[in-house]
């Protein structure tokens, strides 16, 4: 439960345009968050792109550092969303921005990324 496995990456390009194009989506300062329930392959109940903007962040070591950390409190902390997930047999792709010009630290991301989770889960309790 504590891996982050290929097949959880979001990187199908149709899959990703659908994304941008539903009105499912949210901040939690700084992260942007786009999702939807859809049906993917794969056995993971979600899966997930991480994006950290060159217009924000020009040099790549930059944006590198904060996807790691987002990725690492990703990893730790999604059971609270696959628990969710599992129990009501829905499946869900997501997509999280980095919209801020500040790079926080990993526990201010980490807190950030519970946030978002919660968010999830109370968010597709509202469609079901």
């Amino acid at each position: 439960m504590y891996s982050f496995t290929k097949n959880e990456r979001l990187t199908s390009q149709l899959l990703i345009d659908k994304l941008f194009e539903s009105n499912h989506s949210f901040v939690v300062s700084p992260l942007k968050v786009l999702w939807i329930n859809a049906e993917h392959p794969g056995k993971y109940p979600v899966q997930i792109a991480i994006s950290v903007p060159k217009k924000k962040f020009k040099r790549a070591v930059d944006r590198n550092l904060l996807k790691r950390r987002i990725r690492e409190a990703y990893r730790k902390n999604k059971s609270i969303l696959y628990d969710f997930l599992n129990e009501n047999n829905k499946k869900c792709l997501v997509i999280l921005i980095y919209n801020s010009q500040k790079e926080l630290t990993y526990q201010e991301i980490e807190s950030k990324i519970i946030l978002v989770l919660h968010r999830l889960i109370q968010e597709n309790g509202k469609i079901s």
